[in-house]
């Protein structure tokens, strides 16, 4: 199965000039490669906070998404980066690095959840990264969590309790929290960090205005991700260095600092779960580019993502190439074997049987969704037609090729009948033995032919005429000499 090992990342969504997104056809042409299941980790947060360093990581790299020194975000839009998977062979993973959210150049919250909701739409593992602590200022920063209702459907018919829908097709949320100086206690004992993230995600009771606005972001939280995990990294080397961050050895790296990030690169290594659509369908390279499109694609012409529809559309676009791909694996044989025509029938029939078969097999390893069987049976009647196509045009060839055996075998007999030979007492005789000579030697010539009998009869129907003349000038010329021996 084909991969893709990229040495540099490119731009995946760009953003316009008019602030409208669009997809890069060469991210669409690289995708189109991959042929193998993608586990897709896209990482999101405010901008300047140094997400573009642990997609590198992630990369097994040191470069590679842009890193920034300056307080100006560097990531514009969303950029890819696909490698082979280091823990799972057969399968590619696809890092996203996002333009940082709340940058103040930029100053559109909408577009910042637009990027955000493409985030969870088309990842399988989900990194927010963000600075400090896990506040409640930091949890407000993930203010984007609380309108994922309005820019993400699951159903494209409005029903109640979509919300419960979400949490099958999100992603697995990891919260990394970078530049942690703070002990982990709570109530006095040490930790985990998965522990600090439940418990920053605790809700209050009651339900006053200050309460419900506190609690919202956390509800959301909990309930779309409700497999969540933790990193705390501290501070990976001195304020001076920081800057030079991409460029530092290892070994100028804080311990501590490799030691998560060790844990934080291990762990999405060996738990982060193959992208798949709604209805669990493991998506690869091809799909996934689909996918990107067509969420993008809605975005920007103000709809709104719809995961049922994705799935749709997903099929349709999936099973036509399969049929397409079906029958172009057909008509190819058959082309191969046209170049052979005209060929026995048996050998026609045994032929169309095994394209046939890996037509369907095929169709099979592409199809998806096909629960009624329209599309297998699109590729069915289209295979029948070239089957009949095919079918007739070895049939003419074969036509040719027998009246061009004929033709030669019966040249000796076209040049007798115009030298006169059959024109004498036995003539009639000669020619039908002639005949017969040609029809043995024809027979054995076109043995098992398709259409060979169709000829012979054509012939010996013209023939036919010529015969009944000889007998009659035969029968003419017997009479005469009975009458002068008499």
């Amino acid at each position: 199965m084909a991969s893709v090992g990229m040495q540099v990342p490119v731009c995946l969504v760009e953003n316009g000039a008019d602030g409208r997104m669009s997809v890069q056809q060469e991210a669409l042409q690289i995708l189109e490669q991959i042929q193998q299941p993608v586990v897709v980790v896209a990482v999101v947060g405010l901008y300047r906070t140094g997400k573009s360093y642990l997609m590198n990581r992630l990369a097994g790299k040191q470069t590679g998404f842009a890193l920034g020194s300056t307080i100006e975000s560097k990531t514009k839009g969303i950029w890819m980066w696909c490698v082979p998977h280091p823990n799972k062979p057969g399968h590619t993973l696809v890092l996203l690095d996002t333009e940082g959210l709340g940058d103040v150049d930029k100053g559109d919250s909408k577009h910042d959840t637009q990027i955000f909701s493409l985030a969870v739409l088309l990842s399988s593992t989900l990194v927010y990264n963000s600075r400090g602590t896990i506040d409640n200022r930091s949890v407000e920063e993930l203010q984007y969590v609380t309108e994922l209702a309005e820019y993400i459907k699951v159903k494209s018919s409005d029903e109640d309790g979509e919300d419960s829908e979400f949490v099958k097709f999100f992603p697995t949320f990891i919260w990394a929290v970078r530049d942690f100086t703070l002990e982990r206690k709570i109530d006095g004992r040490d930790a985990s960090e998965d522990e600090y993230l439940d418990f920053a995600l605790q809700l209050k009771p009651g339900n006053g205005r200050k309460v419900n606005d506190y609690n919202l972001p956390r509800e959301c939280i909990r309930k779309y991700f409700p497999s969540r995990k933790c990193f705390t990294f501290p501070f990976p080397t001195n304020s001076e260095n920081v800057i030079h961050l991409e460029t530092l050895a290892l070994s100028d790296l804080a311990p501590a600092f490799l030691e998560v990030m060790e844990r934080f690169c291990y762990f999405i290594f060996k738990q982060s779960p193959v992208k798949q659509l709604k209805d669990g369908y493991s998506v690869d390279g091809r799909v996934f580019g689909h996918l990107v499109k067509m969420y993008v694609d809605t975005i920007s012409s103000g709809g709104i993502p719809c995961l049922e529809n994705a799935v749709v559309a997903m099929a349709q676009i999936e099973n036509e190439a399969a049929v397409r791909e079906g029958l172009e694996a057909y008509e190819g044989g058959m082309q191969q074997l046209r170049s052979r025509f005209p060929v026995f029938l048996k050998d026609f029939t045994a032929e169309h049987q095994r394209l046939n078969s890996r037509a369907t097999e095929v169709f099979m390893q592409r199809c998806f969704k096909d629960d009624d069987g329209k599309y297998m049976r699109t590729l069915e009647e289209a295979v029948s037609k070239l089957f009949s196509s095919f079918l007739q045009q070895n049939e003419q060839t074969s036509v040719r090729f027998c009246q061009e055996i004929l033709s030669g075998l019966s040249g000796p007999l076209r040049d007798r009948l115009q030298q006169g030979v059959y024109s004498t007492v036995g003539g009639y005789q000669l020619f039908s033995q002639d005949v017969e000579d040609i029809v043995n030697k024809y027979k054995k010539e076109t043995e098992g032919a398709v259409k060979a009998e169709e000829v012979l009869e054509a012939f010996l129907k013209q023939r036919g005429e010529e015969s009944a003349a000889i007998l009659q000038a035969d029968k003419s010329l017997s009479k005469k000499d009975k009458e002068i021996c008499a």
